[in-house]
């Protein structure tokens, strides 16, 4: 059965890459690449998961475990729900964990006996993915968003929580529990991911743009003004309203300021509305211009 799953679900996660990588120029491009990086840690544990692995028997590909999946999921929602445009390399610490996980893996390759640190130390490190997972579920409830991440969220946190229960309770001496020994886990996670797939499926063949944020296209994308021309524009802004204080002219127009400048008038439009954000008549009654 666990093998069926793994297929239904490959098939449905490949299907979803296509669609989304057909579509990528809508998309806005950090979230974009933040659910790429979702949906194939997902296809890379689901080929490679060390209980079930789909080429070799008993392998241990630790190097696909389930942990990066919940990190690209915690980002992907991060800045989904964020006005933030750019990645910030500071996120990538939150990569930390996973790297730690690997180092952890790597030296247990090297030791066939039980190592209390190595098993402690793997515990905390699952604890942070449990906190990722929770980090996310806790501004949909206090917040009340809404985020069609929260239906995956939830059964997935349940499942780490109790895994990590699990885990201590080996530690301790005790049996595992039966439910959530290794190969359950990976069954009802699996049975989620399927899920996950194609629910995004569906919405994508749905044009809904509940998935993924559309790029909002802007009136001055063939602009010819770079980045320094842009800077020498506001820069003249402020001077001609902050030092020689043309805003006191009651009746001051776009056009005046052009004049006053020497810079075409749809120039200036442009600096205000798209790249300061508001209209000249907006920003003339700010205290603050520019």
């Amino acid at each position: 059965m666990l093998e069926t799953l793994k297929i239904i679900a490959l098939v449905q996660g490949f299907f979803v890459l296509a669609v989304l990588y057909a579509n990528r120029k809508e998309y806005k491009k950090t979230t974009y690449w933040l659910l790429i990086g979702t949906l194939f840690s997902v296809l890379l544990y689901i080929l490679a998961d060390d209980g079930s692995n789909l080429f070799l028997a008993n392998a241990d590909w630790f190097l696909f475990d389930k942990s990066l999946f919940v990190t690209f999921l915690f980002l992907f929602f991060k800045y989904d729900r964020s006005a933030l445009e750019k990645f910030s390399t500071k996120d990538f610490f939150y990569f930390i964990p996973n790297f730690i996980y690997v180092l952890l893996e790597l030296f247990e390759l090297y030791i066939s006996e039980f190592n209390i640190v190595v098993e402690s130390l793997e515990i905390a490190v699952e604890f942070i993915f449990t906190g990722y997972l929770i980090a996310i579920l806790i501004p949909l409830f206090t917040r009340k968003i809404k985020h069609w991440i929260v239906y995956f969220v939830i059964p997935i946190a349940i499942l780490f929580v109790f895994s990590f229960v699990n885990d201590i309770i080996q530690i301790l001496g005790f049996a595992e529990l039966p439910l959530f020994k290794d190969k359950n886990f990976n069954t009802y996670l699996l049975l989620i991911v399927a899920f996950l797939f194609y629910f995004i499926a569906f919405k994508l063949l749905t044009k809904s743009k509940e998935i993924l944020a559309k790029k909002e296209i802007s009136k001055y994308q063939n602009s010819i003004l770079d980045d320094n021309q842009k800077n020498k524009i506001k820069q003249d802004l402020i001077q001609a309203m902050e030092k020689d204080q043309l805003f006191l002219n009651g009746k001051l127009s776009i056009q005046d300021v052009a004049n006053n400048l020497n810079i075409p008038r749809q120039y200036i439009s442009e600096v205000l509305n798209e790249h300061v954000g508001s209209p000249f008549s907006v920003r003339l009654k700010s205290s603050n211009f520019i």
